[in-house]
């Protein structure tokens, strides 16, 4: 199944396919409010084009994008900030106090990239990362409100994927804009009225207990819809937030079970890893068979390995 590289709900919200590794992977969410938009997340250097012509078949102006909304300065999410900054002269930059320095000079933050995928995958999915001019940026400190044509966007702090982490509540619709901190669900696994959802891990600041305590915070909010970068729209937070709270404590279990490994940890940890969400999307009504399930998930299986992998030292480094 590949979804339209459009996709438009209701209350001026549209989610726009980055083209990041393949189709419906990664959304680019962009909000609408009496002419003036905002862009939720960014996708990488080579979304920019896919996304200027969706504004223009969307009817977006260019100089009526007022805000780029980062949810965190992960590659996926923001990798194209600088280079649609140059394209979308009157938009304001809107980033974590923590990822301000890495928006300024994205040097270290390429690095760390480079070095989880490789220099060949690098080029090919990421492309050039140009930094922000720092007379475009707002700091985003816990419960930042940004006035979109008088609509309300405000910022809430919510870690656990990473430390620099914000989500987006927008008042008018009553949902929010999660970007990894409410999990990944994509859209080939739905079901009829089901919708397969499950914790990202990835390295490098994965935290369970911050997940845990953030997930609640969004779903306190009792928001209409979530809208995740991968992979757009879900319904019934509250019943999706039991299980990101379920499976976080089976990504526990999964590091206890591995500590012994040794060498073996990595194959422990990818192979549980395979397992559990291969029982869940099955256990969700997902449509599609084990092989073709476990293609469309080997990316995430292997970074979410990495990412427990890195907690699981981190917590054995304390003293």
């Amino acid at each position: 199944m590949t979804l339209p590289a459009i996709l438009q709900y209701d209350h001026g919200i549209a989610a726009v396919d980055s083209g990041y590794y393949r189709p419906n992977l990664d959304a680019i969410h962009v909000i609408t409010e009496r002419g003036r938009a905002a862009i939720v997340d960014t996708g990488t250097s080579h979304s920019v084009s896919r996304l200027l012509a969706a504004l223009d078949t969307l009817g977006i102006r260019r100089d009526h994008v007022d805000f780029i909304l980062l949810t965190h300065i992960h590659l996926d999410h923001a990798g194209g900030a600088g280079q649609l900054a140059r394209e979308l002269p009157c938009a304001r930059i809107v980033v974590h106090p923590r990822g301000v320095r890495h928006l300024l000079d994205p040097g270290k933050l390429v690095a760390s990239t480079r070095a989880v995928y490789g220099d060949e995958e690098f080029r090919k999915h990421y492309g050039e990362v140009l930094p922000v001019p720092a007379e475009r940026l707002i700091e985003a400190p816990d419960g930042l409100r940004v006035e979109l044509a008088g609509r309300a966007l405000v910022c809430l702090e919510t870690p656990g994927h990473a430390r620099h982490h914000y989500c987006i509540y927008d008042e008018r619709s009553r949902s929010v804009f999660t970007g990894d901190a409410f999990g990944i669900s994509y859209r080939e696994f739905d079901g009829d009225g089901t919708q397969f959802i499950f914790p990202t891990s990835t390295p490098a600041q994965f935290d369970p207990d911050a997940a845990h305590a953030s997930i609640d915070r969004l779903a306190r909010l009792d928001p209409k819809h979530a809208y995740l970068t991968h992979y757009s729209r879900v319904s019934h937070v509250p019943r999706h937030a039991v299980t990101l709270h379920r499976l976080l404590e089976a990504y526990r279990r999964l590091a206890d079970r591995a500590r012994g490994a040794g060498p073996a940890r990595h194959r422990v940890l990818v192979q549980g890893m395979r397992e559990l969400l291969l029982k869940e999307a099955r256990a969700s009504g997902s449509p599609l068979t084990d092989s073709a399930a476990a293609e469309l998930l080997a990316m995430d299986i292997e970074l979410n390995a990495q990412g427990i992998e890195v907690w699981m030292d981190t917590q054995a480094a304390k003293p």
